[in-house]
């Protein structure tokens, strides 16, 4: 890890808190399980499979196509198949995970059903296996894994050698979003799609924001927050909410769940190596967390000063014709998509802002379409390549992605063209778009990261 190492109390078997005492109490786990795991390759399983192999239980899984991911699974020792027919699922497995990508219905969970296999979805099972740790959970509609990442910085310097699954590569974790600690803290993130995370037992939250996604899942904004609230009522009764209370809708959901609030806007904003206030607010928790665990507030700010960010958030991923920034993000909701162009232009003052942002499933444009109109006006150029069409097969009406363009350009304010693939997005860039002394972002949570690299030669 990079920083400074900080001990928090080399001589106690406890973690003291302010509020409480939690002892550190030893995790055992039955070995030598045979677990299958159907998409194997996405960022959460992919980080449950690992996990389990470093438990010393057999893992193996499938998954679409080859990826970076399942090729580190596979140097970590654990079979990937590339087909998905069924055919891989073992007789004789003592359990089989499914990523909530995979219908039910499909052969492999077929297979599974037909050989009597017991059956968990992902969250289900990361509840599983994190029910006899303290865990530590970051939930909220934005900001989740920088949070996490920020956090699992702090713990490891402070030698708490927590657990940690996020979903995202960590430059501390050594470029992984897993990390197999020996204390019984386990730090990860919450997701709250289809209300996954009411299967974890969290003991403290961090709780970044609420406001409001997956509207193919929850039927309004008050369904949304609910399921908040019910998440914050699964903390034991002293369990504490770590939020900033000048949230609004942060206050409401915890003051409605009736548990313990930290109010971290009562805390300084941390300094970080990456830009961006919204990054800065995400600190505060982690700087409310160091509180909370005991752990001087000195050392919390000397580790987050030395944050410089992870995989796929505000990422520098090189420099083209000599001067062009070439940076790549994961924001795909309209709240992200403001928050990380206004932290460029923090971070690059005077340099155009070149942005090619490919929307996340037709549905999620769809309801949040105003918003997503208006959230490019600190961007000089917008290209939107098509929409990434996530979930096909649950999605029944279609953006109008001409009429997307112009409302794009109306909203906006700004310059905005239409590309019908990424090839054509980079042609555009390459012959029409890009000048020297650029920063080129591309943004979204589907394949648009793979037009950074090729903008790159990587």
């Amino acid at each position: 890890m990079t920083g400074g190492t900080f001990s928090a109390r080399p001589d106690s078997e406890e973690i003291m808190f302010p509020f409480r005492v939690f002892p550190l109490l030893p995790v055992s786990y039955n070995r030598g399980m045979v677990i299958y795991c159907a998409g194997i390759g996405g960022m959460g399983l992919s980080a449950y499979a690992a996990y389990r192999r470093a438990q010393g239980h057999t893992v193996l899984g499938s998954d679409r196509t080859a990826s970076s991911m399942t090729e580190d699974l596979q140097k970590q020792g654990i079979d990937v198949f590339f087909e998905q027919d069924g055919s891989h699922v073992p007789a004789k497995a003592d359990l089989f995970i499914s990523s909530e990508a995979l219908p039910d219905g499909s052969p492999e969970r077929e297979r599974a059903r037909a050989l009597r296999l017991p059956q968990q979805t992902y969250f289900q099972a990361l509840g599983e296996l994190s029910r006899e740790h303290r865990v530590l959970a970051v939930c909220g509609t934005h900001g989740k894994s920088s949070t996490v990442a920020m956090a699992a910085r702090v713990l490891l310097a402070a030698d708490l050698d927590p657990s940690v699954i996020v979903g995202t590569k960590v430059r501390e974790l050594d470029g992984r979003n897993w990390r197999k600690g020996e204390s019984d803290l386990f730090l990860l993130e919450a997701c709250e799609y289809r209300r996954s995370f009411h299967f974890l037992s969290p003991s403290v939250l961090l709780l970044t924001n609420v406001d409001g996604d997956h509207f193919d899942y929850f039927h309004s904004q008050e369904d949304y927050d609910q399921a908040f609230v019910d998440f914050l009522k699964k903390l034991p009764p002293d369990g504490i909410v770590v939020t900033h209370g000048s949230d609004p809708q942060c206050a409401s959901v915890a003051e409605r769940s009736g548990r313990e609030i930290f109010d971290v806007d009562t805390l300084p904003l941390p300094t970080l190596q990456t830009p961006g206030e919204h990054m800065r607010r995400n600190a505060q928790l982690v700087l409310g967390l160091g509180d909370v665990l005991g752990i001087d507030r000195t050392q919390v700010l000397a580790s987050l000063a030395g944050y410089a960010g992870c995989w796929r958030r505000m990422e520098v991923r090189g420099v083209m014709g000599g001067d062009i920034c070439v940076i790549d993000d994961y924001g795909h909701h309209p709240s992200e998509i403001r928050a990380t162009l206004s932290a460029l232009r923090e971070a690059y003052p005077g340099r155009r802002l070149v942005v090619v942002f490919q929307p996340h499933t037709h549905d999620r444009t769809l309801k949040l379409y105003d918003s997503f109109v208006t959230a490019f006006s600190a961007a000089d150029t917008v290209i939107i390549p098509g929409i990434y069409d996530a979930r096909g097969h649950l999605e029944t009406k279609k953006v109008d992605v001409p009429a997307f363009v112009v409302d794009i350009a109306k909203g906006s304010h700004t310059q905005v063209l239409a590309a019908s693939s990424l090839q054509e997005a980079e042609e555009l860039l390459r012959t029409r778009v890009l000048r020297p002394h650029d920063v080129l972002v591309t943004m979204g949570a589907g394949t648009i990261t793979e037009l950074a690299g090729r903008m790159v030669g990587a």
